[in-house]
């Protein structure tokens, strides 16, 4: 059937979870019809990860790199900056592209470029576009951005470097996105920003956080609708996970199954966009039951996926297939 996301979502997100198993199954058939039975399972390896099914082949193979260290002014209510503690530190050019060099020499594959935002929701990265263009022409690197907002003119110094993708978080609702992330009109401005980066032909991956409003639903929808609107190479949905010093550390994250429902509107929504679970999300019993909401709705790929996502994946009669790259270049895959 043909699915608006905007007038159609709501019908998902509110049915009852026998009617939300009648949407999911839709979802889980037409990913068997377009894309057939692999399940893609991706462990970038700036996260310690091993299960029954797949050791990581080493730790430096894909690596989170941030280009401020761990400043970050924009201080979003669910991060305070907490996030970048976990990517190495490469604040200068010249430092980018040695580390990256390293990286290749040791036989890695792709390196992950962030790094906290400015004010106004902009990560500084023109600056380090010619680096980012040598690591691309001379190491042969995957490269994968979280861009935050940008200019047209960082997003040309990114389309000549040939990164393989951007990802940018995409909010739904204006209240969210300045009582959150502290940014006004957020919404127009991500779209806004995918624009450009669609238009120079840069692969966009934008991301969905679900529970981004204290652990509650608001705008996710919309958020989807937006991101429809353009020619994404891959949609990520990833969930909130409450971290320890900031101000949501004491919420519920939302349930498995919303986030499911969530996921099940992407599939209907953008049935030929690959759809990945990402790894930003709560871990335990909660990840055990998302891995399966995922996998129920259609997911293309899961990033960090639980030994029991596995084994609930071969039930479905999928093939995992693991790979230690971030979930951002699963388009490549799938293509």
């Amino acid at each position: 059937m043909s699915f608006n996301i905007i007038n159609d979502g709501p019908k998902v997100f509110h049915a009852s979870s026998d009617d939300l198993r009648e949407f999911m199954k839709e979802g889980f058939d037409q990913r068997l019809t377009i894309y057939g039975n692999d399940l893609l399972c991706y462990s970038p390896t700036a996260y310690p990860y091993q299960i029954n099914d797949h050791t990581q082949v080493g730790p430096q193979n894909f690596v989170s790199l941030s280009v401020t260290g761990t400043s970050c002014s924009l201080k979003c209510e669910h991060c305070d900056g907490h996030l970048l503690k976990g990517m190495e530190s490469t604040v200068t050019p010249e430092g980018l592209f040695d580390r990256c060099r390293e990286i290749k020499k040791i036989g890695g594959e792709g390196v992950l470029i962030s790094g906290g935002s400015d004010l106004k929701g902009y990560v500084p990265l023109e600056r380090f576009t010619k680096s980012i263009q040598r690591v691309k022409s001379e190491l042969d690197l995957e490269i994968v951005v979280h861009t935050g907002l940008v200019s047209e003119k960082t997003a040309q110094g990114l389309a000549e470097a040939q990164i393989d993708a951007a990802m940018l978080d995409v909010i739904g609702d204006e209240r969210v996105s300045k009582e959150i992330y502290h940014l006004d009109d957020g919404p127009k401005k991500m779209r806004r920003s995918l624009d450009i980066l669609e238009e120079l032909g840069v692969p966009t991956v934008p991301h969905v956080l679900v529970g981004l409003d204290y652990g509650k639903l608001a705008g996710e929808i919309e958020a989807l609708d937006l991101i429809a609107q353009g020619n994404p190479a891959a949609v990520v949905i990833i969930a909130l996970s409450p971290l320890r010093k900031t101000s949501m550390e004491g919420v519920n994250p939302p349930a498995p199954e919303d986030i499911g429902r969530i996921m099940t509107v992407a599939r209907l929504g953008m049935k030929e966009v690959p759809l990945l679970l990402g790894c930003a999300r709560p871990m335990g019993n909660h990840k055990i039951e998302t891995d399966k909401y995922a996998i129920l709705s259609g997911a293309n790929g899961i990033a960090l996926i639980s030994q029991d996502g596995v084994n609930f994946a071969r039930a479905k009669e999928l093939e995992p297939v693991f790979l230690d790259v971030c979930c951002s270049l699963a388009y490549k895959t799938l293509s």
